[in-house]
């Protein structure tokens, strides 16, 4: 059973919530929601002792950010950590050239990727003017490879602004936090083969690493993570459910990386379900636990669109799990071997 905790983001002191509220909900993803639910589920989760709150521009087109700054302006801001991000330009657009896909109802601008010095500072403008707030802890750079969502086979690398990033925004950002404006800064994208060069490449004090160390997925393992532990960058954890399947388990329609779930991918869900139905543990408490357990994984930030999903979330992160079910599942070949599981 996971209770919320501190633990440490930057070397500077900075403290993230073993839990955090991740942005994509609040900015209306997949479906609408209202904004008073939005702002009752930041609420909630501060009650609740989450102490996190991750967001992004492009997260409904400025649609979460303001929300989130609504909700934040009655809560005490010295004791949240926000972190946003910077990397798309939000260019005003008439709203009958809007062309929504990932988010419905969104802000009325279309999103230009753009890693360059002046993007930079004017993202965080905007961000700040949003948020109501005049500081924000923590920014990454978003989606470097053009938010690609590859397959077996399919390269990573097929588009990338790793140059333009590390010479346009990483030195801006290094710069405002070498001044103190900002706290930490990361990268936050949806593969680990990328930020296994970030991380050699400059000062980084996290990664946000959205779906690739999961209950189905362990190859950072091998990879990125001891580079990290080197380096002393540390690892948030979005999309622990891999996008569903490890929420809803290898129902019909399921979705694995926001695609359907493979036939193979299913079965291996099957076969976990299995495991912790005989452990008299729930699939996602066993998703949303397992991160924690590496030493370098600072949040997991589930994604919240109401006040029963978030009440969901910490109830599987406070769910008995024993530590049974990690052996049982990695003496079947379900998890790695040498991946750290949670102590009970």
């Amino acid at each position: 059973m996971a209770e919320i905790e501190f633990r440490a983001v930057a070397s500077n002191g900075l403290n993230v919530t073993t839990i955090g509220l991740g942005g994509t909900g609040l900015g209306n993803m997949y479906r609408a929601v209202d904004t008073e639910a939005a702002v009752q589920t930041v609420h909630a989760a501060y009650e609740s002792g989450i102490r996190y709150f991750d967001t992004a521009p492009v997260y409904g087109f400025g649609v979460s950010e303001t929300r989130l700054g609504l909700a934040i302006q009655s809560l005490p801001r010295a004791d949240i950590v926000i972190s946003s991000k910077v990397g798309y330009d939000l260019v005003p657009i008439p709203p009958d050239e809007l062309k929504p896909t990932l988010w419905e109802q969104p802000g009325s601008f279309r999103a230009d990727f753009d890693y360059s010095r002046d993007a930079v500072m004017r993202s965080i403008e905007g961000t700040l003017q949003r948020l109501g707030t005049d500081y924000v802890d923590m920014v990454s750079i978003h989606d470097p490879d053009e938010a690609l969502h590859f397959g077996p086979g399919e390269d990573p690398f097929a588009r990338s602004r790793f140059r333009e990033a590390m010479e346009g925004a990483y030195p801006a950002l290094d710069a405002l936090r070498s001044q103190g404006v900002i706290k930490a800064v990361g990268v936050g994208i949806n593969q680990w083969q990328m930020l296994s060069d970030f991380v050699v490449a400059g000062t980084f004090d996290y990664f946000l690493l959205a779906g690739r160390y999961t209950l189905l997925e362990q190859e950072p393992l091998a990879t990125l993570f001891p580079l990290c532990e080197q380096r002393g960058t540390r690892i948030i954890i979005g999309g622990p459910y891999n996008s569903g399947i490890l929420a809803t388990g290898a129902i019909e329609g399921a979705t694995f990386n926001t695609r359907p779930a493979p036939e193979a991918v299913l079965e291996r869900v099957r076969r976990i379900e299995a495991i912790c139905a005989a452990h008299k543990v729930s699939l996602p408490a066993a998703a949303l636990q397992f991160p924690l357990g590496h030493p370098s994984v600072a949040s997991v930030i589930p994604g919240a669109r109401s006040v029963g999903e978030l009440e969901q979330n910490l109830a599987f992160l406070k769910e008995p799990v024993p530590p049974a079910l990690w052996t049982d599942l990695k003496a079947a070949g379900l998890i790695e071997p040498t991946a750290p599981v949670p102590t009970a």
